[in-house]
């Protein structure tokens, strides 16, 4: 009797379904390298929680949208829902942007987004401490690579030379952006309880909505400050870029990273973030691209791999 194999084809379409939440992190992360760049553009021409209020209506009003087509609207949230969203428009939409912008005005692009890179770090830190996971030997050498990494792009290379060296070369714009690292860590992981019974969707459209509503309170004392000069066309255009592709696309792909390969993965892909920013900072603000900036981002590129390049943690 002649025995027949079944030969299981995996056909192209199969494979792209596979690899499409992938290509979705790497295009959030090509966005998010460009909110560097209009970021620095506005932060030195408009009031920044008029620029960060701006850009979340806007993107609440395209995620709105979105969720009446493909979802019927928001759902009604529950008690536990409603405090997780909120803390989500807190830390990530409020937060946040309050940090990031204030880093923008002092520090180059590029830099910015280099620091970015402990992001991956940080996460898995608390990952593991929420779950009582022990850190082995190959993550702990990675956690430490990767701050020795970006304490050389913060002091720009003055890691060794003091104390001193370095408190010349670590001002209140890099600090700024450590701050705004701590509030985007509290986001990936929260946005992890959130999407207990929300959709990306409705989860991403509610934290919208509630940074929106604590940036726009803010952004009515800065009403003496504005100047019709300051809404030309290149800060409308950078505003738009930040409200759709910054934030509304890019926070929809980023939750449903999340959801579907866990905070820990999806968050390896920020990793790519710095590269998209010192690339965009170089070729459209003529930004320099230092040797210690090199060094410390490779550093911290191995640490990030050697730190997220064992099993998954258990909460994915």
């Amino acid at each position: 009797m002649l025995s027949v194999k079944t030969v299981n084809h995996v056909t192209p379409l199969s494979t792209f379904s596979r690899v499409l939440p992938q290509l979705k992190l790497v295009c959030v992360a090509a966005f998010w390298g460009g909110t560097f760049i209009s970021g620095r553009v506005l932060a030195q021409a408009m009031p920044h929680l008029t620029i960060s209020a701006l850009r979340f209506i806007t993107a609440f009003m395209i995620l709105m949208t979105i969720a009446w087509r493909f979802e019927g609207g928001l759902p009604k949230l529950n008690r536990r829902q409603l405090l997780v969203t909120i803390g989500l428009g807190l830390t990530g939409v409020f937060a946040y942007n309050i940090f990031f912008l204030a880093a923008l005005e002092r520090i180059p692009a590029g830099k910015t987004a280099l620091i970015v890179s402990l992001s991956p770090i940080l996460t898995a830190l608390i990952v593991a401490f929420i779950l009582r996971e022990k850190l082995g030997v190959k993550r702990w050498t990675g956690i430490c690579m990767a701050l020795v990494g970006v304490s050389i792009i913060v002091t720009q290379g003055q890691l060794l030379n003091g104390w001193q060296a370095i408190s010349q070369t670590f001002e209140l714009g890099e600090g700024f952006m450590l701050l705004a690292v701590c509030s985007w860590v509290a986001y990936t992981i929260t946005s992890r309880f959130a999407l207990k019974g929300l959709s990306p969707i409705a989860a991403t459209t509610y934290a919208t909505l509630f940074g929106a509503l604590f940036l726009s309170v803010g952004a009515l004392f800065e009403i003496p400050q504005l100047t019709a000069s300051m809404f030309n066309l290149t800060n409308i255009g950078a505003i738009l870029y930040l409200g759709v592709f910054g934030t509304a696309v890019a926070f929809i792909w980023y939750s449903e990273g999340v959801k579907t390969i866990g905070p820990a993965r999806t968050v390896v892909f920020t990793n790519l973030v710095p590269v998209f920013g010192v690339i965009f900072g170089a070729l459209i603000l003529s930004e320099p691209i230092l040797p210690s900036m090199l060094l410390g981002g490779i550093i911290v590129v191995t640490g990030v791999f050697l730190t997220n390049h064992t099993r998954r943690l258990a909460i994915q």
